[in-house]
């Protein structure tokens, strides 16, 4: 089982984005030093909810101070960045980090990023799979050129060609974010595994990977790939001495920090949105994930690689909105649970 952070840069009330940011890298720092396997970074633009904007740039300052730990992104929103520019970050991160970097890329929402950033509604609605089929190219050709409805160019060399790095795998893992069938069944056709929000639970998650499983056979993909395809499933972890102890820290801070987040949040076309209560939310956290004791927080994530057969996590560490309970979450995941697991 490979158990690593899921890291927003959440800004909690009261606090500056500088706080945030310093949050989130030295949680990155400490999950190294605590035998954690990975880090997953968010993206967001112009809310709180999370302040950094650049996901693999943050990777990439993570990369260079680290040595061991696997960075990747969660995610980065490809309907608003070129697949291309994307991907040659991407192969840049994996060949100069000796192959630590996972890109793992997601459809984003429909808010206002999309004006700013000059992609348009379409981009979202319509471009994805366009924009993936190119990147996938990118990652693993060694010269690519488009004739799509977005893209259209002559054909250019890969550089830098992830192959050149000095890993097992011929390129960056690239990883998709799935929420529904469609997106389900699109990671499958590709044989790309799959990212599991924090808001679904086991029975949900298992029902994603059979989905997953049966359009990756439908689609003809190997038996290597359905085998262990390296699905991963977010979630939320505060190790307490006491499970109530473990919901108080959350139920106090993160209501605030999802209100004041998702508040933020605009829409590019005006539709109307069903926001959730952030209490219940937090309840809803609190009761799906490894939240309580270091034994229960162990036998939760073991209960969902069981039902799931998902091996690999990404859970939100800084649910508290205090650096150095951060800190002592993360050094207590990587000391007192994962032992268990092991």
């Amino acid at each position: 089982m490979r158990v690593g952070s899921f890291v927003l840069a959440a800004q909690f009330p009261g606090q500056g984005q500088g706080e945030a940011l310093h949050r989130a890298v030295r949680s990155a720092e400490v999950a190294e030093e605590a035998g954690l396997d990975s880090v997953w970074l968010a993206e967001h633009h112009f809310v709180p909810y999370g302040t950094c904007p650049s996901a693999i740039t943050l990777a990439a300052l993570l990369l260079g101070r680290t040595r061991r730990i696997r960075v990747g992104t969660a995610v980065s929103v490809l309907p608003t960045t070129h697949p291309v520019a994307l991907g040659e970050q991407a192969a840049l991160l994996h060949v100069t980090s000796g192959g630590r970097f996972s890109l793992g890329v997601g459809r984003g929402g429909p808010w206002v990023d999309l004006e700013v950033f000059g992609a348009g509604l379409e981009a979202y609605e319509k471009g994805y799979p366009e924009s993936l089929d190119l990147l996938v190219r990118w990652l693993r050709d060694t010269a690519v050129s488009a004739t799509g409805e977005r893209y259209d160019f002559r054909e250019v060399a890969v550089v830098p060609r992830p192959s050149e790095a000095l890993s097992e795998t011929p390129g960056p893992e690239l990883l998709v974010a799935c929420t529904s069938p469609g997106s389900v069944r699109m990671a499958a056709e590709r044989g790309l595994p799959m990212l599991l929000g924090m808001h679904i639970g086991d029975e949900e998650k298992a029902e994603m990977v059979a989905l997953w499983r049966s359009s990756a056979l439908a689609a003809g993909r190997s038996g290597d790939e359905i085998r262990d395809p390296g699905h991963v499933s977010a979630g939320v972890c505060q190790v307490g001495d006491r499970r109530t102890e473990a919901e108080e820290t959350l139920l106090k801070a993160m209501p605030g920090w999802l209100k004041q987040g998702l508040d933020a949040h605009v829409t590019v076309d005006g539709r109307e949105r069903r926001m959730r209560d952030p209490l219940a939310y937090t309840e809803l956290l609190c009761g799906l994930h490894p939240v309580g004791t270091p034994r229960l927080c162990a036998d939760r994530l073991a209960a969902t690689s069981e039902r799931t057969g998902i091996s690999r996590f990404a859970l939100l560490v800084e649910g508290s909105g205090d650096l150095a309970a951060t800190e002592e979450n993360v050094r207590r995941l990587g000391t007192e649970v994962l032992p268990q697991l092991r």
